[in-house]
């Protein structure tokens, strides 16, 4: 999109947020939006706030604790380990997982780039005994972008109900088997003098990792059972 006064940049994914409910970060968008052509390295400030402030808010919304301190990389990661980003008829697939995973490790690198380029050329950053690379609005234009596709993916898919009516999330005590392999696989988990589950440590932690594990199990077990039942055409007559 260009930036001139003809057609100024509008931030679409996260004005989308916004009316779904995000309204608290509507002066940062408003100013990210303005930023651009007038201080584009007050935008690389914004953009670095504005995904800070989603994560605070999803994490917040759906009962994680993080830190006054947490950086914007620990932010997104945790945002990350909590939201179902795929369908639930896809999780299980291997492949699908996979693909995904490097779509979020992209999207953390764009992160990390927001937070480099806001230490380095922010209008509002960290004090500098030197003077700062000057970025003009294309630069700016690029934080602004990937902030917005940012924000829009991540406030939609954690206002996306993903549970089909009538089904459930997994609960942990309703998969013991599949528990107790976890536990069988990878030994006790000790910090200090405290004990705890492997698999109550994948179910609290990683809530997602734990639904495609789980689902893969599932299928395991549905095949063993399949290939154990005799087909009753072959079975040889007394």
């Amino acid at each position: 999109m260009m930036t001139d006064s003809l057609s100024p940049f509008v931030m679409y994914s996260a004005r989308g947020a916004i009316a779904a409910g995000l309204t608290h970060v509507e002066h940062q968008v408003g100013g990210i939006e303005q930023a651009i052509v007038e201080n584009p390295g007050l935008a690389f400030d914004l953009a670095k706030t504005l995904v800070e402030s989603v994560c605070q808010r999803v994490l917040s919304e759906r009962g994680i604790q993080y830190g006054d301190n947490d950086t914007l990389p620990s932010l997104f990661r945790a945002v990350s380990r909590s939201l179902p980003f795929l369908p639930p008829g896809t999780s299980g697939e291997a492949e699908v997982r996979n693909s995904l995973d490097r779509t979020l490790n992209g999207l953390q690198t764009v992160i990390q780039g927001i937070c480099e380029l806001r230490n380095r050329c922010g209008f509002a950053s960290h004090g500098s005994a030197d003077s700062r690379p000057v970025m003009e609005s294309v630069q700016a234009l690029l934080a602004a972008q990937a902030a917005d596709a940012v924000v829009g993916f991540l406030y939609r898919v954690h206002r996306q109900d993903r549970t089909p009516k009538g089904e459930h999330p997994p609960s942990y005590e309703a998969n013991p088997e599949f528990n107790g392999s976890v536990d069988e696989l990878h030994g006790m988990v000790r910090i200090f003098d405290l004990e705890f589950r492997p698999s109550e440590v994948l179910y609290e932690m990683e809530p997602e990792s734990y639904r495609v594990y789980l689902t893969d199990f599932q299928a395991d077990s549905d095949r063993v059972e399949s290939n154990a039942v005799p087909d009753e055409a072959t079975k040889t007559p007394l």
